[in-house]
Formats: structure tokens, sequence, C-alpha cells
């Protein structure tokens, strides 16, 4: 049966977190201890994708760059070619960035008064917009390739799945969330989805799974004439059905602690190196060595 899963992953640990900043479109860069989270959860995901097996085949983030680099941690290798496309999609895109808190930017959580608004800040209906295009120009032609598989399950077809990696910020990545769990896009909304999207967190490189499957033929009218919860007849995609599989998944973090001293909180340095290729021997040192 054809499926897509889908990722949707808040960035690492940023030093405005640390600090406890509003932090929208602020450029906030990962803290070492975030990049530590993101490693981990590469590790995590290339062996969860090569159990399933559901190889990535799409990676998506946020132009920003905690999240941009948080997806090149988390997919450090080019992704599996998609068979559809042929080639595989790694894309930053403004349409993940996160809520803008216009006069809050940069500001403490602390800072202002429960009932004082941030002047200029983004509302809903214009992140909603945005994860509504995204979904539009990047995710409907997935799930449209999907849907395309069940004919060619049905003639006994050799059906894959494939992952898709989405990293953003916890905002809008709730508004997406929301938008693709709308009425009116997918057939059929598996038992329970719609209850658990009043639940949805993230916490630094936690993340919720989606997946996105057709259904045969059998089950697909019996649904459709069901009504099935959140489904329509009239749906994007009649034939295929959504489910939620995890909620702020962070089984990768188990056993991580931050480094002490504040080393763990700082600003991760691209140049500095680690103890072990501190202590390695570099190429002109081991030719002089050897001479």
């Amino acid at each position: 049966m054809g499926a897509v899963h889908l990722y949707l992953i808040r960035h690492g640990e940023s030093v405005d977190n640390v600090a406890n900043l509003y932090a929208g479109s602020r450029d906030a860069p990962l803290t070492n201890h975030g990049v530590l989270q993101a490693k981990r959860l590469g590790e995590h995901l290339a062996t969860r994708t090569a159990a399933a097996p559901a190889p990535i085949t799409h990676v998506f983030s946020s132009n920003l760059q905690r999240a941009h680099r948080t997806a090149m941690l988390v997919a450090p290798v080019s992704p599996t070619p998609s068979p559809q496309t042929g080639d595989a999609d790694a894309l930053a895109s403004s349409k993940l960035r996160e809520k803008h808190f216009g006069t809050g930017e940069g500001q403490s959580f602390g800072a202002r008064s429960s009932g004082d608004r941030h002047e200029g800040a983004e509302d809903h209906d214009s992140m909603r917009v945005r994860a509504e295009r995204f979904v539009d120009e990047y995710l409907a032609p997935l799930f449209a390739c999907v849907e395309g598989e069940r004919d060619e399950e049905q003639e006994g077809g050799s059906i894959g799945t494939e992952s898709i990696i989405i990293v953003a910020h916890g905002i809008i990545l709730g508004v997406l969330a929301r938008v693709l769990l709308a009425a009116g896009n997918f057939g059929s909304l598996a038992t329970g989805t719609s209850d658990q999207q009043q639940h949805f967190s993230w916490s630094n490189t936690g993340y919720l799974l989606m997946r996105v499957k057709t259904m045969p033929p059998a089950v697909d009218a019996k649904e459709s004439a069901a009504g099935s919860r959140g489904g329509t007849q009239n749906a994007k995609w009649p034939h295929l059905k959504l489910e939620i599989v995890e909620v702020n998944c962070t089984d990768h973090l188990r056993g991580l602690k931050k480094t002490r001293g504040g080393i763990g909180s700082a600003k991760f340095d691209e140049k500095q190196k680690t103890l072990s290729a501190f202590f390695k021997p570099t190429a002109s040192k081991r030719k002089h060595e050897d001479s």
C-alpha cells in the first residue's frame, strides 16, 4: 500500500531558547546542545526509516538558520531519490518561518503583562495562508502521486513508502498540522486523529509523525459511505487516509545531558574543534613525522 510518512520536526535548541526570548523572525543560531540534539535525531531517523523501510526522499525547512541547520544535521546525506520525481528535493522556504512577534521580537517572555499584545505581530490567518501555500506547492504533488499509486497497486504493482522531513518552529508547525487535518483534504481521518490535534506540542527536535496512505477499494467505499470522521467524499485526496502516529516524540534524546559550565548553552561554532579532532594529527604533521 502506498504511503508517506510526514515528520514535522521542531529545530534544535537555539541561543534565544536558552535566553527565554521571543524569537520568531530573529535568526538565532543553534547552541552546542542544539547541534547534539539534531545529530541524535538524525541517527534515530536513519535507523527508523531504514527499518520501515521508508527512505527519506524530501527535506523541507524554514529558511531561518536554527531550522535549516537542524535539517542539514538530521539528513546530512542526500535523501534517496524519489521514484516519482527521479531526484530528491531539499528546500529552505520562507513559508515555514516562525510567527513574527512584531515589537516583541527579542524581548524576554516576562517583559510584558499578560494582557498586552505585541504591535505588528503576525496573526493566525497570515500563518494559515503561508501553511496552506506550502501544502499546495510542495506536499500536494506528493500526495497526488501516492493517490495515483492506488491504481498501480490494484494492478499488482509494487508500492513503496517514503519519508518526508519538515523542520520548522513550534507555532508554525502547529498551524501546518491543523491545515493538513482540516476537512476537505483527505478522504478519511483515523479514529482519534481529530482529538489529538488539541494536544500538539514540540520540544526542541521533537517530532509529530503523520502517515498518509491509500485506502483499499473496499475500505474506501465503506468509509466514504459512512462519512468517516473528518473525511469527505469531495476531498482533494478522497482515496487517502491521514493518521497521527506520534506526538512530540523525543526518544532520541534519552540519556543526552547538556554540557555544564555554560558550554552546552553557548552558540555553536562551526570552526570549533572537538577533542577528538584536536588531538588528531594533521596531514602536514603526519608528513613531518614520516620523513
